[in-house]
Parts: structure tokens; sequence; C-alpha cells
């Protein structure tokens, strides 16, 4: 499970002006992100605009970051959803076998009890030949995997190894992190507080920023793990201001306008998302600026 330490980055899914899938640019991305230091990549996750995703399209996509990782670092897949059977049918229908871990987000839309998310993962589990990382993000689930039903699984379930907490809730994160089996990870979803997790135990981060700035991202929670706090966070005072812009509008349009600045992929997004507004980019170009 050490694998699972340090910098994940959330990758985009790069599309042309046309919407189809640049495979080119999310090759060259997963590249980037590799030789700068990333230590695993998560496929088609939110901030991959999985729900507009096509499963042909998410075939390709796999296997094409497949293909350029060429077994460098662990490679880590979303599969979640609101029906649990679905979930469970595509858990067993997909081809794992170069793939790490699952990532499977808590139920959204139909605001189960925790008893419902316990069972959601228990079925998953059972289903799942590999480990899963649970993600509980209650801004887009609308509903909490509370710290007590989110440890109960991961005593009761081998192969439910991580939960990526991304509640923006500190008091949450420490829960977890106090009550925690020795060998489950807690993974911080929020990049603005990934760094203090990181000193009060956390294992690392599945980050969105960090995909546009791999070296720098990776630097600091690094410092973090190593435990050197006051180093790490100055990298974290630089990051404040981008890592606030890229989702004042939304994820992951703040990031791809990123990413178009340094020139590693195009800004377009597929509805109901739009593109980062004219305003927000300048100040995106700008904060990039300060950071060289």
């Amino acid at each position: 499970m050490t694998k699972f330490h340090g910098t994940g980055v959330a990758i985009i899914t790069p599309f042309n002006a046309d919407l189809t899938v640049d495979h080119n640019a999310l090759s060259n991305l997963v590249n980037f992100n590799i030789e700068n230091g990333t230590d695993y990549i998560v496929i088609c996750g939110t901030t991959g605009e999985s729900v507009t995703i096509t499963k042909r399209e998410k075939q390709d996509i796999i296997k094409t970051i497949i293909k350029t990782n060429n077994g460098r670092v662990p490679l880590v897949l979303g599969i979640g959803g609101n029906n649990t059977a679905q979930v469970v049918d595509e858990v067993k229908n997909t081809d794992l076998n170069q793939i790490d871990a699952l990532l499977s987000v808590s139920p959204y839309y139909s605001k189960p009890t925790q008893e419902g998310i316990y069972q959601h993962f228990k079925a998953i589990s059972e289903a799942s030949p590999i480990d899963i990382i649970m993600y509980n993000v209650p801004g887009r689930t609308s509903s909490n995997m509370s710290p007590e039903m989110t440890l109960r699984l991961a005593k009761d379930f081998k192969n439910i190894i991580a939960v990526k907490e991304a509640g923006n809730n500190v008091h949450q994160y420490l829960k977890l992190l106090r009550d925690k089996p020795e060998d489950f990870l807690v993974i911080s979803g929020d990049d603005d507080l990934v760094l203090g997790v990181v000193l009060a135990g956390g294992a690392g981060v599945i980050s969105v920023l960090g995909q546009a700035i791999p070296k720098k991202f990776t630097t600091m929670i690094n410092l973090g793990l190593a435990g050197k706090a006051k180093e790490a966070y100055q990298i974290h005072f630089d990051l404040m201001d981008l890592t606030s812009l890229i989702f004042s509008e939304n994820n992951p349009a703040g990031i791809k306008a990123v990413l178009e600045t340094l020139g590693l992929s195009k800004s377009a997004v597929r509805l109901p998302l739009v593109e980062a507004t004219d305003e927000l980019k300048e100040k995106i170009k700008i904060a990039l600026q300060k950071l060289d």
C-alpha cells in the first residue's frame, strides 16, 4: 500500500476543439507528470469528466494511459455511481490486470443512510479482485461518509485500503487519522488542506492542481511526509492563490485553463460544464507568472 503514499493526480480527459478525446495530449500529460515526480495516476475520476465519457471512450482512455505509463507508476481507475448493481457489474466486466486499485465514489444523489453506504461498498469489495480506495466528497454527493462508517468498512474488508477524503472538514480528517487501523490510508482530496493532513499523518493526496505543476506540488508533499513543515508551507503559501482560482468556477474547467496556459492541452469541457471565463483565465495566467 506504500504505492499510494505521496502525490496521485486525478488526470483530466483532454478534448479537441470538436470535443473528441485528445489522446496525444493525454499521453503527453501522463509523461509530463511521471517525469516530474507524480507517484500515481487516477483515471476517469470526477476531474476526468467521467459522467460524460462513453464506455468506449473510457476503454480507449484506459488503453492510452496504460500504454504511455508502461508500468512506471501505479494506476487507479474510477468506477463508481449510485446504482450499486451497475457499479458491481462494471467492476466484474472490466479488465483490471494493469490497474492497481479502484477509486469508487460514495453514492451520489440518492442520499443513502450510513448503512446504505456500508452495504454499497460491501458489495463492491466482494466483487473486486483488486484494492479499493473509497471516495468521500459530500459537496458533490450530498451525503457524508461518517468517520465511524468509513472505519467500519476499513476494519471489515481487507481490500478496502484507503479513503480519499474530500469533505474539506479538518475535524473529520483528524478523527479518521486518530482512529484508523494502522495500515489504512487517509488520502486528502482537498488541495487546500492536504499539507496539514499529511503533517498529521495522512498518506498524501489525490490532487487536481498537482498535474499542472507536478514538480513543485510533489516537492511540497514529500517535504510534508518528511515532517519538514516550514519548507513545505513555503510552497503551500506560493500555491494558495492558484489553488483557489482553479476551483472558483468549476472543476475541471479551472485546471483545464491552467493546462491550456501551460500548452499541455485545450481548455474544452463537455456540457453541462462550460469553459473558464476569460476573466478567470487571465487571473490564472498572472498566478502562474508569479509562480515562475
